[in-house]
């Protein structure tokens, strides 16, 4: 069964057009790229899923801020451990179809693939821990500010050479 989901639901008619144009408005950009310093099987490799996922039990991404102002998404970001298990992951993105995410983590966080490639030897090893932040960023200041550097210390002090982006 195929589903469809509308990033646009929680936003009036005139702020789609808007956000719909302002989109498309956007320059395209060089991406950023670092060569490895070392062979792919020798490196540390994490991912970072804008999935908006959580641990259950942990703080769940707020949605209410953004049903309360369509311009605005949670800018924090949860740390997922390698051995975490779809059962412990609940994803609260109110733009993407939840249900496959939480029934298989590695539909939005590939873990178990990336220690499968760990194990057959294409990597050194997969990261302690991977990141989640919530994709949906229309003030992306904060994420830019506070988040993402929060993460890039985490990284380095696990001593990451890799990171894959997992974007949904």
């Amino acid at each position: 069964m195929a589903s469809s989901v509308d990033p646009y639901r929680f936003i009036d008619r005139f702020s789609k057009r808007v956000v719909r144009s302002w989109s498309a408005l956007e320059p395209e950009r060089a991406i950023p790229w670092t060569p490895l310093s070392k062979p792919l099987s020798e490196c540390t490799v994490s991912l970072i899923s804008s999935a908006a996922l959580v641990l259950r039990g942990d703080r769940p991404f707020d949605q209410q801020g953004e049903r309360d102002d369509p311009w605005w998404g949670d800018p924090s970001h949860r740390v997922i451990p390698r051995s975490a298990t779809s059962d412990e992951v609940a994803c609260h993105h109110l733009h993407i179809h939840t249900a496959a995410a939480e029934q298989d983590l590695n539909c939005v966080l590939p873990i178990h693939r990336l220690v499968e490639l760990e194990e057959a030897g294409f990597i050194g090893r997969a990261a302690t821990s991977h990141y989640s932040f919530m994709g949906y960023q229309p003030r992306d200041q904060e994420l830019l500010a506070r988040t993402v550097p929060a993460i890039i210390e985490q990284l380095r002090a696990e001593q990451v050479d890799a990171v894959l982006l997992v974007p949904v």
